[in-house]
């Protein structure tokens, strides 16, 4: 009972204010620190940016330096520094300030803005999450591509769904959906098609935002058809780097310069056939 009286004398007095004040104290300094940490991270990049442009290599040990001791992915871009590669070109990307630098050696050859990943999560009921990010770290160009058509993955769908709310329903091989009239959704060939009662079939033409729609389900074709392959959206070239992802054009050129992407690196088309053409197989792309 003492203790009880104790703590209502201790807030009577005023110890109600005095530990919402230490409270509030100790709110802002996690704040603060929060704020310290995120100019400390933009400082860092920027200081990259200045040491890859400048090929300054005391600014580049500190910047690995500060890297090691916050842990952070910078430290796996920097683990194969663009100085220790010699005189082969290389390409950096800045997911920060969204651009993109070609160099060989101290020289920059060509430079432009690019769109990145907007980081953003989609979350698909049953379990299913993916997040819209651009991979840090060393990658390679292993393959060059021309006039590459884009096959939506399983997330485009979804986004695609949920945008037009409505249900994602699968079509199978050998599976026709009813669409009244005796008229059937089904696949022929290497094409999603209406096929009518008295056998003509006629091809679906598909586009991005433009999806096959029954009813209140939207249609996620085979991926082997050519309905789920989406000419135009990458552009005219691409410098494929693997896993899914690549530096390509864009049929959005107002994305250029911020995060816009689902994760590939985004160009203008004729950036891109600039690059096409002077990039060369298995040229290093250092991101960060």
């Amino acid at each position: 009972m003492r203790h009880a009286t104790a703590r209502r004398g201790f807030f009577a007095a005023g110890g109600g204010v005095a530990w919402l004040s230490l409270v509030a104290v100790a709110a802002a300094i996690a704040l603060a620190s929060v704020q310290l940490q995120q100019a400390l991270e933009q400082r860092r990049a920027r200081d990259l940016t200045q040491a890859i442009y400048d090929d300054n290599a005391g600014l580049l040990a500190r910047v690995r330096r500060e890297a090691l001791a916050a842990g952070d992915s910078l430290d796996r871009v920097l683990a194969t520094a663009p100085d220790s590669i010699g005189d082969e070109p290389y390409i950096v990307i800045s997911i920060a300030e969204n651009r993109l630098w070609y160099k060989r050696g101290s020289t920059v050859l060509f430079r432009t803005r690019v769109a990145t990943g907007t980081g953003k999560y989609l979350e698909r009921a049953g379990g299913s999450r993916w997040k819209f990010e651009t991979p840090r770290g060393r990658l390679v160009v292993i393959r060059k591509d021309v006039d590459p058509a884009w096959v939506p993955p399983d997330w485009h769908y979804v986004e695609a769904a949920h945008k037009a709310k409505k249900r994602l329903r699968r079509l199978e091989r050998g599976q026709s959906i009813p669409i009244g009239g005796g008229a059937v959704i089904t696949v022929s060939g290497n094409d999603v098609v209406t096929r009518y009662p008295d056998g003509r079939e006629v091809p679906f033409e598909v586009v991005e935002g433009k999806e096959i729609v029954v009813g209140r389900d939207l249609i996620v074709p085979p991926i082997t058809t050519n309905q789920r392959r989406y000419p135009g959206v990458l552009g005219v070239n691409r410098l494929y780097l693997g896993d899914g992802y690549g530096i390509h054009g864009t049929d959005a050129p107002a994305s250029i310069g911020r995060g816009a992407s689902h994760g590939c690196v985004r160009v203008r088309n004729e950036d891109i056939e600039t690059l096409f053409r002077i990039v060369p197989l298995g040229t290093p792309v250092y991101i960060y």
